[in-house]
């Protein structure tokens, strides 16, 4: 991919978007049929969405700098406020059905506990996401420039140490917190579950993005400030 503010753009655009929806979805619970720890793995509906945006700031980060990933992250930040906003507003707005107002309650209500662990898991995993990145990076291109095509490396570890911040704040907040489950001897049990079957995934997705990161970063050869 080239270095051109129309990739820039194209590329921020996708992540704006994907972070947005899986904020949209995240309400979702689905059922994968794997026991784990005494129950079904159980995954937000985020989860194949938000791992988009990681893929997204790795590709800046690599092509135009540690600068321009992490105002991605900061305007990204600000997207997530303004939709949540902005859904809030349309919802209490009069409808002309009550049944029309019940479907959109059900499908975009803001469950403000969600709203909070989304907005501390995102700008703390993405933070950290980019700053991995980077350091990992720069230390293997300081050592030796050809380390360039070992960008895997640092690639899979901001995503995968990253995605396992963003599991634990989320789902705690979320569901140990919003939901009471930390609180319910009961429920930890699905809480664990879905802590590990959620990374588990996104480790995967991390794992299969891989060959994405290569073909959009494979003309870059020299090192980013």
């Amino acid at each position: 991919m080239k270095k051109t503010d129309k990739n820039l753009i194209l590329l921020c655009m996708i992540f704006a978007v994907s972070l947005v929806i899986s904020n949209v979805v995240t309400g979702k619970l689905i059922d994968i049929p794997i026991d784990l720890f005494g129950g079904h793995i159980q995954l937000p509906g985020a989860a194949v969405c938000y791992a988009i945006t990681f893929l997204m700031t790795d590709v800046i980060g690599e092509i135009w700098g540690k600068k321009e990933a992490n105002q991605c992250v900061r305007w990204g930040f600000i997207c997530q406020i303004l939709a949540s906003l902005l859904i809030l507003f349309t919802q209490y707005l009069p409808a002309v059905d009550p049944d029309m107002q019940g479907s959109y309650d059900a499908l975009l209500g803001q469950n403000w506990m969600f709203v909070i662990g989304s907005l501390v898991a995102y700008y703390a995993s993405q933070s950290w996401d980019v700053h991995i990145f980077h350091k990992v990076r720069d230390k293997m291109i300081a050592k030796d420039p050809n380390n360039f095509h070992k960008r895997w490396i640092w690639n899979n570890l901001s995503t995968m140490t990253s995605q396992i911040i963003d599991t634990i704040l989320f789902i705690g907040i979320a569901f140990g917190i919003g939901f009471g489950w930390l609180f319910d001897s009961t429920m930890l049990p699905t809480l664990g579950a879905m802590c590990v079957g959620q990374y588990l995934l996104k480790a995967l997705l991390a794992l299969i993005d891989t060959p994405i990161f290569y073909l959009l970063t494979r003309k870059r050869r020299v090192k980013n400030g």
